[in-house]
């Protein structure tokens, strides 16, 4: 019973329907992450590990902790402006960073208030997970406006890990981790032209696909 629990929970928080399901690898040569969590096998999520005992009907609410942004620091290397628009790297200002963290934030709570499964509360409590998501990595494709500069068509506006993690709220134990490092594009690598319009289109477009994904995800986890 456990065992169905957890299978249904894991193609759950990813949100998928991939086919064969979900699966944890219990098998003696598996890897298991530092914290001794179990690799999950078909998860949406490239890398994903489950701890293969949780039981996830016990819980119906969330508490969302904040989010972690970390931004990849941008080196001038020799050759560097050799690089295709593609591969070229781009510092990200510090008005644009806030603008990210706001804007995506904003969309990940409004998806996941319309949870008809989870109450989002405030407060941890033994029916209670938290949350925890992260944007590591997050690499800027956009090169700055200048006065004069010719039209720029991009294939991506950047990319970033995507971290999602479920931990008991009470005891803080991570009972899911998924890993995916994301592009932010529009679908089949279309060339888009890029300016502050269409490039923030492609960030809320990004954000709420993930977050509709996550939100559907968890909605189908069965309750108590």
């Amino acid at each position: 019973m456990t065992k169905r629990f957890f299978l249904t929970g894991c193609a759950l928080l990813l949100g998928a329907c991939a086919a064969p399901p979900p699966a944890i690898d219990r098998s003696p040569e598996a890897a298991l992450s530092f914290d001794g969590l179990a690799p999950v096998e078909n998860s949406i999520f490239p890398s994903a590990w489950a701890a293969a005992d949780v039981d996830f009907t016990r819980y119906d609410k969330i508490v969302l902790a904040p989010a972690e942004f970390e931004f990849r620091a941008v080196r001038r290397t020799v050759g560097a402006t050799n690089r295709s628009g593609s591969d070229r790297e781009f510092r990200i200002s510090d008005a644009a960073r806030e603008e990210l963290v706001e804007t995506v934030t904003a969309v990940f709570r409004d998806e996941l208030l319309k949870s008809t499964r989870w109450e989002i509360v405030e407060s941890p409590g033994p029916d209670t997970l938290t949350l925890v998501g992260g944007l590591l990595d997050i690499v800027s494709r956009v090169p700055p406006e200048q006065v004069g500069r010719s039209e720029i068509y991009l294939t991506s506006v950047g990319s970033a890990v995507l971290v999602l993690e479920a931990r008991d709220s009470e005891s803080g134990e991570t009972i899911f981790r998924g890993v995916d490092r994301s592009s932010v594009e529009r679908p089949g690598g279309d060339t888009f032209r890029a300016n502050a319009v269409t490039t923030w289109a492609e960030v809320r477009r990004w954000a709420r696909r993930w977050a509709s994904r996550l939100r559907e995800g968890m909605d189908s986890i069965p309750g108590s």
